[in-house]
């Protein structure tokens, strides 16, 4: 088959089924869009995990005075020797304890009052209700149950938080947004194989005079077929092309820029996917996309179109 020939029955062919192709398009963008934000949406949640657990930290909160209730806490606010005594127990944990801080009750309260600045009912609470703490880092957070263990009946100490808890709940939730996002993603792309099978049957019967007179001079299945499957891998890949636009401008503008710097605050350190990721997933993205559409299209065109 001549390259002019089959260009020009390509052209024919997107002229003729305009809409059909559009929507082939569409269908093709957005099912690839969706099915690049599930797989990012995963890989961020993998690049937050290795980031911020290493930076969780265990809380363990001081007696205060009206913190009479807990045993460990009977004699009523924590005293300067049960603080000491916690301070050389942590000195005693290392290699575990990598390092600890201490925050008084002038600075828990402090950060208490930007955390909830407004909260209708912030200035009800007294600052003696704002416990002290020590907020320790681990070499492996996974062991907070060391520090649980040993500190959570300790005198002095009011509970031992591990942070860990609320973060996986964040991951778990960023978890269940990929996921759905890769759910909706499928099924778009169950629609976009109905599409094309349904777009590659119109097509072959508005030119079936064609293919027949192709039959009647001798043409093979494979120069019958080309036409279609051309036509619709141009259309899966200009929506191919329209998705990772969509992705990288998402990632570029809303990921890598607002959405980092609102959560960087003022130390400008965030754990985000960007650009690179995206382009790391966009080959196979493509390379799906296109291989899903010419089998798609020629099982539609072995089953509609006889040769």
């Amino acid at each position: 088959m001549r390259p002019g020939f089959l260009l020009g029955e390509i052209l024919n062919g997107l002229r003729r089924n305009m809409s059909m192709i559009v929507s082939v398009i569409l269908v093709t963008m957005v099912s690839l869009f969706f099915l690049g934000v599930g797989l990012l949406a995963q890989q961020q949640v993998n690049t937050a995990k290795g980031y911020w657990y290493d930076k969780v930290q265990v809380s363990i909160f001081l007696c205060t005075p009206d913190a009479s209730d807990v045993a460990s806490c009977a004699g009523g606010g924590v005293t300067p020797e049960q603080r000491e005594q916690i301070a050389a127990d942590l000195d005693g944990l290392e290699p575990l304890v990598t390092e600890y801080f201490y925050e008084s009750n002038d600075e828990a309260y402090d950060r208490f009052r930007k955390q909830f600045r407004n909260s209708p009912v912030l200035d009800s609470i007294p600052q003696e209700a704002i416990p002290e703490s020590y907020r320790v880092n681990l070499s492996d957070p996974s062991k907070y149950e060391v520090i649980q263990q040993a500190f959570e009946q300790a005198p002095g100490v009011e509970s031992v938080e591990d942070q860990r808890e609320v973060v996986d709940k964040l991951f778990t939730f960023l978890s269940a947004l990929s996921l759905g996002a890769l759910a909706l993603a499928v099924a778009m792309v169950v629609c976009a194989i109905l599409l094309v099978s349904t777009t590659i049957r119109l097509t072959a019967w508005t030119r079936r005079r064609e293919t027949a007179i192709k039959r009647m001079v001798g043409a093979s299945a494979f120069a019958i077929h080309l036409p279609f499957i051309l036509e619709t891998v141009i259309a899966t890949l200009i929506g191919a092309a329209l998705a990772t636009g969509l992705l990288w401008a998402t990632v570029r503008y809303g990921v890598t820029g607002f959405l980092s710097e609102l959560l960087a605050g003022d130390s400008g350190l965030i754990s985000l996917v960007g650009p690179r990721d995206l382009w790391l997933i966009t080959p196979f993205l493509v390379g799906g996309s296109l291989l899903l559409a010419v089998i798609t299209a020629w099982m539609a065109l072995r089953r509609h179109v006889r040769v």
